[in-house]
């Protein structure tokens, strides 16, 4: 699986720690993180990886499996992706 799909992103870009590539292929998520832009996929695996301690990490892993399994949030912030949107329009 891809961190990151080619993009502009000037920000440093994390590569996927197989324990967070695991997890999302074990929630069957894997489709949810991949149809994120990249700049949050990114921002996701830098977020995890930046915790200094393994429950820290494990905790921020969690969340990010309830966001993307909701689909409605990101970063605890409101985020509807382009296929919601185009449901909106109609």
């Amino acid at each position: 699986m891809t961190t990151v799909t080619k993009s502009r992103l000037k920000r440093p870009i994390y590569e996927m720690p197989r324990f967070v590539e695991k997890a999302l292929q074990e929630h069957k998520l894997v489709e949810a993180y991949q149809s994120r832009p990249a700049y949050q996929q990114n921002d996701y695996v830098g977020w995890i990886m930046r915790a200094k301690l393994e429950p820290t990490r494990q905790k921020r892993l969690a969340q990010i499996l309830d966001e993307l399994k909701d689909g409605t949030r990101y970063m605890k912030m409101a985020y509807h992706s382009e296929q919601q949107a185009n449901v909106n329009r109609t």
